[in-house]
């Protein structure tokens, strides 16, 4: 179904909100802005504030991807107290049509045409055409989905799932070691339990007290990546990389579970902001330890998504027409 247009397009994470404005047919995504969720006590008032903010009036159809399941009416988000009903939303709005997905299934839409310029390749070889690609990507929470063929070439069917959430495995003594640290105080360590902005954060504590090391007062993650990036804590870089150790092996995965010939994006807000350091740190390594399917990964390119502005607008943008 083809929507009609102006449309407001949005990528709503746990932290912030981006809103975009879309005019006509193809056009540019214009009057992006950042709203941080904290600020506003519901979406409806998020999105108020953004239409406001960019002087537009109620569209005529929105989309946006959210970071939660979407199974059905009631929406609630897993790491902020937003939730709604998306009927009621589109009611009280007085949107014509309204469309809520996950929002790495938007930001997975978006992949074929994401600009090289915006994309940093950090490992494999080229792309296979028209296979599955992988997607993942750590930030408030751990974001997973991917792309598979859907019959004709260019066509593609996006993944809705919560990858995110799957038990974290163990690879070395330390890293048993410091799940068991975490598991007491959490119950289950899933994957983002660990690869997330407060699992960099519960890392860096757990890895102190194996270390004998007294607690530490922390801000957040990007504090730990400060100080590691800049030498400044022993521990911390040690914990960027268990972090990126422990990503890649999750990707690998992914990519073996996918077939994901056709490469592994990474988005997320955190890892863009290791560019520089990650491409040498122990992601690669751990991407490939898969034993007699190492060859397999190898070739398998990976890029780290590096876009000024969210490519999941654009995905929500497209599935107004799914």
């Amino acid at each position: 179904m083809t929507s009609s247009f102006p449309r407001l397009v949005g990528d709503v994470g746990g932290t912030n909100a981006r809103f975009g404005w879309q005019s006509q047919p193809d056009g540019p995504i214009t009057d992006i802005h950042i709203l941080p969720c904290a600020d506003h006590a519901t979406i409806e008032v998020a999105i108020r504030a953004y239409l406001q903010l960019a002087g537009k009036p109620v569209p005529a159809a929105c989309a946006f991807g959210i970071a939660n399941p979407v199974t059905g009416d009631q929406v609630r988000m897993t790491n902020h107290h937003w939730a709604f009903s998306i009927q009621q939303l589109q009611r009280d709005l007085g949107l014509g049509q309204l469309k809520v997905i996950n929002d790495f299934t938007a930001l997975a839409l978006s992949l074929p045409d994401i600009p090289q310029a915006h994309l940093v390749q950090i490992s494999g070889g080229q792309a296979q055409a028209n296979a599955p690609m992988a997607l993942l990507g750590a930030g408030t929470g751990l974001g997973v989905s991917g792309l598979v063929p859907a019959g004709s070439p260019g066509q593609w069917l996006p993944l809705a799932g919560e990858g995110g959430h799957i038990t974290l495995a163990a690879q070395t003594l330390q890293e048993y070691q410091l799940i068991e640290l975490i598991r007491q105080r959490y119950g289950h360590v899933s994957a983002e339990r660990v690869l997330s902005g407060q699992g960099l954060v519960d890392l860096y504590l757990a890895l102190r007290q194996l270390h004998g090391l007294p607690a530490q007062e922390v801000t957040g993650a990007a504090e730990i990546s400060n100080w590691a990036l800049k030498d400044q804590d022993p521990v911390a870089r040690e914990a960027l990389n268990l972090f990126a150790g422990w990503l890649g092996s999750v990707a690998g995965d992914l990519v073996l579970t996918l077939g994901a010939r056709g490469g592994l994006y990474l988005g997320g807000g955190i890892v863009p902001r290791w560019l520089g350091w990650f491409e040498h740190s122990a992601f690669k390594a751990r991407f490939t330890a898969k034993g007699r399917f190492a060859a397999y990964l190898h070739d398998v390119p990976v890029w780290v998504i590096n876009a000024p502005d969210s490519p999941a607008l654009w995905g929500a943008a497209r599935a107004l027409a799914l």
